[in-house]
């Protein structure tokens, strides 16, 4: 099993932190992994990925060319990697903030209202922890509790007091699914 990921957006929407959550819960189950982070030139509203690899087997390169799995959290994210995924991918999209109504094909398509959803919580800062719960439970990677673990890992001590709402970001994206309130868009 090897599991090519791109976690795409605007800096500031926590897409580093995000892939580090991916990296820690593979970690914990034992796989080999990787992380390796790329940021837009203004960093803070500029475009930003994590490139996550997660796999059974040794990684031969921490770069992500042609992800199994993408989670995108703004268009331009959307243009950069609709193109570049693998010939049958997942593509997680947060349709607060991404419109499209394209097929790709080959590729599933789930549009999860992450900010929306986040903003429901009462911060949009924990839309990417909706789209963590969402790739957990859809990809079937990792287990709700396997990767709320991961929370202190990933979370500076500063913002300690976001836990308890990121969990909840994590199990509302992870019940939606489980809900069967996740359709394929494709």
């Amino acid at each position: 099993m090897i599991e090519k990921i791109i976690c795409a957006g605007f800096g500031g929407q926590g897409i580093m932190v995000l892939g580090k959550l991916l990296v820690y819960a593979g970690m914990n189950q034992n796989f080999k992994v990787t992380w390796m982070p790329s940021y837009g030139a203004e960093v803070r509203g500029g475009t930003a990925h994590s490139m996550v690899v997660i796999s059974d087997k040794e990684i031969a390169s921490p770069r992500v060319v042609n992800p199994s799995m993408a989670i995108i959290m703004n268009k331009p994210s959307y243009d950069k990697f609709k193109n570049k995924m693998s010939g049958k991918g997942i593509m997680f999209i947060d349709s607060s903030l991404v419109k499209v109504s394209e097929d790709i094909k080959g590729i599933e398509q789930f549009k999860i209202p992450a900010t929306e959803i986040a903003s429901d919580l009462g911060d949009i800062r924990v839309a990417n922890m909706v789209m963590a719960g969402v790739l957990a439970s859809k990809s079937g990677l990792f287990k709700l509790d396997e990767i709320i673990d991961c929370l202190n890992y990933v979370i500076p001590k500063h913002r300690r007091n976001l836990i308890p709402l990121n969990k909840k970001a994590i199990k509302k994206g992870y019940n939606l699914v489980q809900s069967s309130k996740l359709e394929d868009q494709s």
